[in-house]
């Protein structure tokens, strides 16, 4: 619900030995401290061969920089474990991706395991946050112990079947109440031409995860003027459950739900099959993140190459009954943490954040997330054409795990690469233009920053008893004195408490 903690289940007991085989490595062994020439980093590894110590692009990067790298490639399924295991250990790396803020690692960096960089990033140019507010999500508490890796932060898209719009002779939605006009016009006036009312409008899967977690209800409950996860309310904090606007959005979910406006398996429908009643002409509209919009695109070439831009339109956040409001994402995906036990002095400090400074700089961004001009990609115009060929390959699978150590902080300033048709080149243009815009009614959830105690260990099972019960409301398994019943569970059974500590680290921050 902070939107800033991740969990993970450990694996009790799980030594160095239980992980043989699942680090590959180009250095075996970490630096004890910083000697000014070689830098130890650990990062996970998306792909199914890491880069390895002689690497055409490792090269690249350590002549740019100056450094030479003693990476830890360890496959990202195995991340979560290493990270622990590592963190744990008397070997911990000079640089160390961390991918969120896990209670093992707020409890190091609280004790003093990392360097606290909240006061100086500033002082780097490449280093310094684009958007203040991502850099404080990405905080413990407002202190900053890692460089955040930058993602998009803003993401939420509405996507139509866009044959429907123009067989019905309607638009893309502008508002809540143009959504629900919509979606009632694709369950009762037969789009797909098949003579038959078997339409729905709004397609919802089973969601894997608990409140606030950007599903389509977290979303609605936003563009209904609900906090985005917890909000400020006569000046403390509360969780967006104990407002009218929750509870109002969720009652227009259950009215369409009621109507068959939305599939009839919204409750167990499973996530990995979420665009195939898009792409069946079963339902037309999705609400989710805007990459979604170019595989539901990528779907309909292959069946229909000459006719497939007819199939798909999105737009972005839309407006409720109080206004514009949007959800936006934390806008990153973990962080770069320098290690106290491996860097002790200030000057090494230093040292280990001119090297991610250079690397942040457009020409460092575009060796980790391109590779090498003229080897591995061209340039044109804004965008990367790649080149293709044994080397070439090798380079662009060397740059997908590099990308994984960009931090990006002052903007994304690497090439996109080049849609594949003009069809895409549009729908990119507009998702870019959208976001923009989107951006600047962004809602953001100011507990982003805040790691509470008793969040912390019983946040995630409060969390799925708000789902559940919202779930059950909008399936009309449960009416509104049930709904606010199971509300009231979550602050007998800590919520009270997880409040409590919320607006004491709140006031501590702005104070």
């Amino acid at each position: 619900m902070t939107g800033g903690i991740s969990r993970r289940t450990l694996m009790k007991g799980l030594g160095a030995t239980a992980l043989g085989g699942a680090l590959a490595a180009c250095g075996s062994k970490s630096s004890s401290s910083s000697n000014g020439s070689e830098i130890s980093i650990m990062a996970p590894v998306l792909t199914t061969q890491a880069p390895t110590g002689d690497g055409q692009l490792q090269k690249a990067i350590e002549k740019f920089t100056g450094k030479k790298l003693n990476i830890t490639w360890v496959p990202n399924s195995d991340y979560g474990d290493r990270t622990n295991v590592t963190l744990a250990s008397n070997d911990i790396p000079e640089l160390m991706v961390i991918q969120g803020k896990t209670p093992e690692f707020v409890r190091e960096a609280q004790a003093g395991a990392f360097w606290e960089l909240t006061d100086k990033l500033s002082k780097y140019p490449n280093l310094t946050a684009k958007d203040p507010a991502i850099q404080l999500n990405s905080s413990i508490n407002g202190k900053v112990f890692g460089v955040f890796r930058l993602r998009d932060p803003m993401r939420t898209s509405t996507m139509v079947r866009k044959d429907w719009l123009d067989k019905l002779g309607m638009s893309l939605p502008k508002t809540t109440d143009d959504l629900y006009q919509l979606a009632k016009a694709f369950k009762t006036e037969n789009p797909n031409g098949d003579g038959k009312k078997d339409t729905y409008g709004l397609i919802i899967p089973k969601w894997p995860a608990g409140y606030g977690t950007a599903s389509p209800y977290d979303v609605m409950e936003v563009w209904y003027g609900a906090p985005n996860g917890w909000g400020e309310r006569n000046g403390k904090l509360v969780p967006g459950f104990d407002t009218e606007e929750f509870l109002a959005a969720n009652t227009f979910m259950r009215k369409m739900a009621s109507e068959g406006l939305i599939n009839p398996d919204f409750a167990t429908m499973d996530s990995a099959k979420w665009n195939q009643p898009f792409f069946n002409g079963q339902g037309g509209i999705i609400i989710d993140v805007m990459s979604r919009a170019f595989v539901l695109l990528n779907l309909f070439q292959k069946d229909h190459p000459k006719t497939y831009t007819n199939y798909v339109d999105f737009t972005g956040n839309l407006t409720g009954p109080n206004g514009k409001h949007s959800y936006p994402t934390i806008g990153y995906a973990g962080f770069v943490a320098v290690s106290k036990q491996s860097v002790p002095t200030e000057s090494g400090l230093a040292d280990m954040l001119s090297f991610l400074d250079k690397m942040s700089s457009k020409q460092g961004q575009v060796l980790e997330n391109n590779g090498i001009e003229g080897v591995n990609f061209k340039v044109d115009g804004d965008y990367s054409v790649p080149i293709t060929g044994q080397q070439a390959d090798l380079v662009t699978n060397d740059a997908k795990s590099f990308a994984q150590l960009g931090t990006n902080p002052n903007g994304a300033l690497y090439y996109v690469a080049k849609p594949a048709t003009p069809a895409a080149e549009a729908l990119y243009k507009k998702r870019i233009a959208i976001q923009d815009e989107d951006m600047k009614t962004a809602v953001q959830n100011p507990a982003n920053a805040l790691v509470s105690p008793t969040y912390t260990t019983k946040g995630a099972q409060l969390d799925q008893l708000i789902a559940d019960a919202r779930l059950k409301y909008v399936a009309g398994q449960l009416d509104l004195a049930g709904l606010k019943s199971q509300i009231s569970a979550w602050h007998s059974q800590g919520g009270d408490q997880i409040i409590s500590e919320m607006n004491d680290l709140y006031s501590k921050l702005h104070k």
